[in-house]
């Protein structure tokens, strides 16, 4: 299966947080008998395992977080409306008239609210809704909706994507999601003999929700020798400082931080380096945002660094990446899971 191709697929999955488990055997369909095991532990996490052909290997560790932003049903309304919570960090300018798929007994599609500007109170206009004022309109009455859709279902965005110009592409999920798709693709494509040890893909649970996230007890079981975080990264618009940004088909991001592992950092650099592999350096002085936190000091530690993939409209159901940024991410995952300098580094 091509990126493109494969990022549409896994992105339109349903991964909502906490309800990522329900994608598992969708997941294995995607997937062409091309990782030694695939496994979900006890709280969701999905692990692929590619095996080396090497004594005694080295475990590396990939984290691409697989959940997603999204909403969960608080009660039913006269009218057949439906009240919501948001789960992760939504964007709430951009959720009225939104579509979106509730996950009752069965899959509804519905329509987020929207009142026309005509029927506003005076200074409403430019109002953002609160969360817990929204609600979905379903087609259905309250008592057909109340059979249907019980408290505490999952609403996902619908799953659309669309191809701009330039090799961008737009659509819902692409955080994190599209960095699992890459990393999935990636990996599918390198030999046993070509890898520097036994490569452990973690695609994590509750990321958006839950502070240390599901990767906490993945690496804990594991045990790896060094890892590499990829998640996805602010790209640059107009609106946005320039000192917190990338530029689209820049290239991915390699983050400074405390919290991440300077000589895995500066040995990924040089990687990039040696290989014409585009990347720009970030800072990020307390934390990244994203899974490394939890991974870099799980158990006894262990040494990560934190990859960023650039999009735009972050945690929107149409978020941009550019495809040659996720060629860029691929080259790079590739270089690193078979890099028998760092694996002499890190390995014990």
């Amino acid at each position: 299966m091509e990126l493109k191709e494969l990022i549409f697929s896994l992105c339109s999955l349903m991964t909502v947080s906490s309800f990522e488990e329900g994608s598992f055997d969708e997941l294995k369909r995607l997937l062409n008998n091309d990782f030694d095991e695939i496994k979900q532990d006890a709280v969701g996490n999905i692990i692929l395992l590619r095996k080396c052909n090497k004594e005694n290997p080295p475990k590396i560790l990939v984290d691409t977080h697989f959940d997603e932003i999204g909403m969960m049903v608080t009660d039913v309304k006269e009218g057949g409306f439906l009240s919501v919570t948001s789960i992760g960090g939504l964007d709430r300018s951009i959720l009225q008239a939104s579509d979106v798929v509730i996950y009752g007994k069965e899959k509804l599609r519905g329509v987020i609210a929207s009142t026309p500007p005509h029927l506003r109170g005076s200074g409403d206009s430019d109002k953002t809704v609160p969360i817990d004022e929204l609600l979905i309109d379903t087609g259905y009455s309250k008592e057909e909706i109340c059979e249907l859709v019980p408290i505490g279902s999952a609403v996902g965005f619908a799953p659309r994507y669309t191809e701009l110009l330039d090799g961008c592409i737009a659509g819902k999920s692409f955080d994190d999601k599209a960095c699992a798709a890459v990393a999935l693709h990636a990996l599918s494509k390198i030999s046993a003999d070509e890898l520097a040890g036994d490569v452990y893909l973690v695609l994590s649970c509750h990321e958006e929700t839950v502070r240390i996230g599901g990767i906490a007890p993945a690496a804990f079981s594991l045990d790896p020798d060094y890892a590499m975080v990829i998640d996805v990264n602010f790209a640059r618009t107009p609106d946005t400082p320039k000192a917190e940004t990338l530029e689209l088909k820049g290239g991915v991001s390699i983050a400074h931080s405390p919290i991440t592992d300077r000589r895995l950092t500066l040995m990924t650099e040089e990687l990039c380096r040696s290989k014409d592999i585009k990347f720009a350096r970030v800072a990020a002085p307390s934390t990244t945002g994203t899974n490394t936190p939890a991974l870099n000091l799980v158990g006894r530690g262990v040494p990560t660094v934190d990859i960023g993939l650039p999009i735009k409209s972050m945690h929107t159901y149409n978020e941009i990446l550019n495809l040659e940024d996720a060629e860029t991410l691929g080259a790079l995952l590739r270089e690193f899971v078979c890099s028998n300098e760092i694996k002499e580094a890190f390995a014990e």
